[in-house]
């Protein structure tokens, strides 16, 4: 992704090592590294760690982004990556819409005064529950995702009622930064196939519906992808997919969703999405592909998630132990894998910072760790930080801000850290840590 602006100059940090923090990172004293206006330090000492920092203003620069980016496009922000009431109400001030998968994102997302009009609901297995909720609540689009769902939906509907659908499809084609996050293939669990002709005998089911209103296509490729190619070659697929329905059907659909998964920089130099190209190359070929079939260019729909809160985000850890084991130094920090799945799970690496005082010592190479009861629980392998990195310190984590708390569990009973928000030199919290109270509340065995 394009960067919104460069990070502000800062005393000792070159604006490399800050190229993947938010761009209010600032260092007002030698070690003091502020996001926001507000020293992080700071924050660990009010809120306690690990806590998480959102900086306000970078979450609503990249919807800014977007927005001008596909100025003629509807801009869904996929609240998987992370969603609380603030990020619900930034996200609607800002003109974007909402991409939800449950029940619950979808009623925290309502009941923080979000309209329903402009939320889309998709997942591969939706509960009764699920699409209970969304017809009660009123939501703009339903994404089916099976051929089992078109009858359930169009029952719960009923014959009078009216509901616009969508129709999730596989175009083929591998794209992501891991395994676990390619889903625009047939090999995986979500969309229904064009090449096996799923898609295409789902889609004759639902106009067999009068009370499901097809308004168009969608797709997601996968996740942290830096290409633009995947992007162009699913288009191209999908509006193949449009002309032989209009040749079929006479249909004539008028949205395009290519979904998300912008991928983003964890670490100083690693590739990111270019957006500027990304918005650049799809519209062109959009419009190509449209005039090749004779059909009029349908409104195109996007879903970031990632590419807009991940950067936005700090992990701040202090650290609990340094301890040598053969030739590898552990840091190990009182977070972890309950907090942040995401290096056991795929394989990431990040570049945490010591914050909270200045260091003379050269760097070395250590691994920091998280204190959880499992040899993968590794928060950052191979890793510079000072050599003098002792207990007590602070480390802070850049890009933090999408499927660390989202994807928290509650392993070894730590509970859930808080997440603050910084701007204007103010922090504030929107989300409390999780208590032992809380946990406590809910285990009714005895």
């Amino acid at each position: 992704m394009t960067t919104v602006h460069e990070p502000a100059a800062t005393s000792t940090a070159t604006s490399a090592e800050l190229s993947v923090w938010p761009a209010s990172t600032t260092e007002p004293q030698r070690g003091d590294v502020a996001v926001g206006g507000v020293p992080l330090a700071e924050i660990a000492d009010r809120f306690g760690t690990p806590v998480y920092v959102l900086d306000e203003a970078e979450v609503r620069d990249r919807c800014r982004t977007y927005r001008h980016a596909f100025p003629d496009a509807e801009v869904l922000y996929a609240a998987k990556a992370f969603l609380c009431r603030a990020v619900t109400h930034w996200i609607e001030e800002e003109g974007l819409g909402l991409d939800v998968c449950s029940t619950g994102e979808l009623e925290l997302a309502v009941t923080t005064g979000f309209p329903p009009e402009r939320i889309t609901l998709h997942g591969n297995a939706k509960s009764p529950r699920d699409l209970d909720t969304a017809l009660r609540l009123g939501v703009g689009r339903i994404v089916i995702d099976s051929p089992s769902e078109i009858a359930r939906l169009a029952a719960a509907v009923g014959p009078d009622g009216h509901q616009k659908v969508m129709v999730r499809v596989v175009p083929g084609i591998s794209a992501g930064g891991h395994a676990k996050i390619r889903t625009g293939t047939d090999d995986q669990k979500f969309g229904l196939s064009i090449a096996d002709g799923y898609a295409q005998h789902a889609i004759a089911r639902i106009l067999g519906q009068p009370q499901l209103e097809l308004t168009g296509l969608h797709c997601h490729l996968g996740s942290q992808i830096t290409s633009v190619k995947p992007y162009l070659a699913a288009l191209r697929r999908m509006v193949g997919l449009m002309a032989r329905l209009h040749e079929q059907h006479g249909l004539v659909l008028p949205e395009l969703d290519l979904g998300g998964g912008h991928g983003i920089a964890y670490r100083p130099g690693e590739e990111a999405l270019d957006l500027t190209s990304l918005a650049r190359e799809v519209r062109t070929e959009l419009t190509d592909a449209c005039a090749a079939a004779g059909l009029p260019v349908p409104r195109l729909i996007i879903e970031p998630g990632r590419a807009i809160v991940g950067p936005a985000g700090i992990a701040v850890y202090r650290v609990l132990s340094v301890k040598r084991s053969g030739e590898t130094v552990f840091v190990a920090v009182d977070g972890g894998m309950s907090d942040n799945p995401r290096p056991a799970l795929y394989g990431v690496r990040y570049a945490p910072r010591l914050i909270g005082r200045h260091s003379t010592e050269a760097p070395a190479s250590v691994t920091v760790v998280g204190r959880h009861c499992e040899a993968g629980d590794i928060v950052a392998a191979d890793t510079q930080l000072p050599a003098d990195i002792r207990p007590g310190d602070l480390l802070a984590v850049p890009v933090a801000g999408a499927y660390h708390l989202s994807m928290a569990s509650g392993y070894n009973l730590v509970g859930c850290p808080p997440v603050t928000a910084a701007r204007d030199g103010l922090a504030r919290l929107l989300v409390r840590r999780e208590s032992l109270e809380d946990i406590r509340s809910r285990d009714v065995g005895l």
